[in-house]
């Protein structure tokens, strides 16, 4: 439930009070909300809140309605306004699930990185590993795309390991595609390239594997 300033009327001028995406955005998303948090906390709901973006978890639909109309009536009177299309009632019984702070969450527990997360990842390494790249692989591997894909894996580790294995795939695609080219091919790494540049010898160069981390992570008994 993003919330976000109204208009408000102060000295007979109309003043738009608003901090998105800014340094003090959270800062100040926490000062507003911090009455909110309390009332929910003594009504007996419970709340996950990170800067603006929250959610309530409750048992019925019943209940679901009852504290939504209860932030909508806090927010009235503290000059906030609920975000129109982010403000819903989700049922994790059905399918469809909901978004937060960067996961997807479904029925069954299940999560993984929302769609836009993934996007965002592959559009930066895409950067990173373009063909014409003059950098050794190594130093490519090592000083840039390691600490992208830690970070990264260190955000969404309580995923499956499904996640990362598309991903560790995305990233020695790009790279065959790099030794390609420097070998006088074109395009992308493909069929032989795959014999010829193996999976190891991305991990001998130092690659991290985001699925081999998870493994790690996730020991079998």
């Amino acid at each position: 439930m993003p919330v976000s300033p109204k208009k408000r009327q102060s000295g007979g001028k109309l003043e738009v009070t608003k901090c998105v995406h800014g340094v003090l955005s959270p800062l100040l998303a926490n000062l507003y909300l911090d009455a909110l948090d309390w009332k929910l906390h003594f009504e007996g709901r419970e709340l996950v809140r990170y800067a603006d973006d929250f959610v309530v978890l409750c048992r019925t639909r019943e209940q679901a309605e009852e504290v939504l109309a209860t932030v909508q009536t806090w927010c009235e009177a503290a000059g906030l306004q609920l975000h129109p299309t982010k403000t819903r009632l989700v049922d994790m019984e059905q399918p469809g699930g909901f978004d937060f702070l960067g996961y997807h969450f479904e029925r069954g527990g299940q999560r993984w990185p929302r769609e836009k997360s993934v996007r965002k990842l592959r559009q930066k390494l895409h950067g990173l590993t373009r063909r014409n790249c003059g950098e050794s692989l190594q130093e490519l591997i090592t000083k840039r795309l390691n600490p992208s894909l830690r970070g990264w894996y260190g955000y969404f580790w309580r995923c499956n390991r499904w996640t990362f294995r598309a991903i560790d795939g995305y990233v020695r695609g790009r790279l065959r595609g790099i030794l390609r080219k420097r070998h006088g091919g074109r395009g992308r790494g493909r069929g032989s390239d795959h014999q010829r540049w193996p999976n190891r010898y991305f991990a001998e160069l130092g690659l991290y594997s985001l699925e081999q981390l998870w493994r790690e992570a996730h020991p079998v008994p």
